[in-house]
């Protein structure tokens, strides 16, 4: 569960796949039909913000043709990436909403035929705190946006977040406890860059924790369990 296939993407790196996947789009597709990318989660975050260098993944909401999963493996392998290096798998987890689609902002078009929009601030906020995931970048994501955010003086409330919640999923009883919790503490903090780098910490050591025990237990682990067998292994 934890032992994917690992490709550093960062901004810089993204952004060659993109153009590159513009232009293998438009070859094989022409320019009759355009296409659009909504990209979310780590990747959202690289091309919005500066306190993550960099993700292992790139998840998307794909608007195109049956020629974009040709030209999504054209450049994987032009460029050596993984098989599947731009999916749209995160549709069947919990963070997924069709109203994504609504709030997602202009990033850029590349070759006058494929536009690419991201998720920002409250509503990338808001993903994390569904996705709940203790050993991954959730938490210190939320805290490196709101830091950030502050930073540009577009500081982000506890009230906003919510909202968004509200509108992605329904109703905050869709937000675990464990989420509710977290966010009454950060909004408590003077220092959301101080708490951001903890919290990396708390992150990387839970990882630690959880690959561990993967090794000793192989196959154990899975999306419903894995929370409460790290709370476990905090006990100890």
């Amino acid at each position: 569960m934890l032992h994917d296939q690992y490709t550093a993407f960062t901004k810089e790196n993204l952004d060659q796949y993109l153009k590159e996947l513009g232009k293998v789009f438009r070859r094989l597709n022409g320019t009759s039909t355009p296409a659009e990318i909504v990209l979310i989660g780590g990747a959202s975050i690289i091309e919005n913000y500066q306190f993550r260098d960099a993700t292992a993944d790139v998840d998307a909401l794909i608007h195109a043709s049956s020629a974009m999963k040709e030209a999504v493996t054209s450049v994987g392998r032009t460029f050596g990436l993984p098989d599947r290096w731009l999916n749209s798998d995160f549709t069947r987890t919990s963070s997924y909403s069709p109203k994504l689609n609504e709030i997602a902002v202009y990033y850029r078009t590349f070759s006058n035929i494929l536009t690419v929009r991201t998720v920002t601030a409250e509503y990338l906020a808001a993903m994390k705190l569904r996705s709940d995931r203790t050993y991954k970048h959730d938490s210190s994501d939320i805290l490196g946006i709101l830091f950030e955010q502050e930073k540009i003086r577009k500081p982000l409330s506890k009230d906003k977040i919510q909202k968004a919640f509200i509108f992605l999923y329904g109703d905050l009883d869709q937000m675990p406890q464990t989420s509710k919790s977290f966010l009454d503490s950060i909004f408590l903090t003077a220092n959301y860059e101080a708490r951001y780098h903890e919290q990396e910490e708390i992150e990387k050591n839970s990882k630690e924790e959880l690959e561990d025990f993967e090794h000793s237990y192989p196959n154990a682990l899975n999306e419903k369990n894995v929370n409460e067998i790290l709370a476990s292994l905090k006990k100890k």
